[in-house]
């Protein structure tokens, strides 16, 4: 399989074009991945809610569970954090601690914490504390 990209002149939209002799199995299970590639699949019960990224404050597993926290509810997602990590890659998300993923576009204020965290409260006045090992990775992005 060969792969071209080529950049977009400005004011072009980005597409995707594929071609192939025939639709194998592969390929509709990477068309399926592109179409999905910009929302993420979270649960409430028995409800399943496709979420863009944007929408999400903070991802955190506790006790081996995934939880997207949202302005006004917290949902279940069944994927691992370093999958979900990995999916927001070069995205406004930036891990924080050991079990927590933060949106750095729902900071409101940053404070120092004890021993040598740092605690962050949301845009929805929510507090997310921030391990000392990713203060440096936090500090260089936000250019403080």
């Amino acid at each position: 399989m060969k792969i071209v990209i080529e950049e977009s002149r400005d004011g072009e939209e980005d597409q995707i074009i594929i071609k192939c002799r025939e639709m194998t199995e592969e390929l509709i299970h990477l068309l399926a991945m592109i179409k999905l590639h910009d929302a993420l699949i979270a649960y409430d019960g028995t409800n399943i809610h496709r979420l863009q990224p944007k929408e999400i404050y903070y991802i955190e597993v506790v006790d081996n569970k995934t939880f997207l926290y949202c302005k006004d509810k917290v949902l279940e997602s069944k994927q691992k954090l370093y999958e979900l990590e990995s999916f927001l890659l070069n995205s406004d998300f930036l891990r924080v601690s050991k079990s927590v993923l933060l949106n750095l576009r729902k900071i409101k204020t940053l404070s120092p914490a004890l021993s040598g965290r740092f605690e962050a409260t949301l845009a929805n006045n929510e507090k997310v504390i921030i391990s000392r090992q990713y203060i440096s990775d936090l500090k260089k992005i936000l250019g403080i």
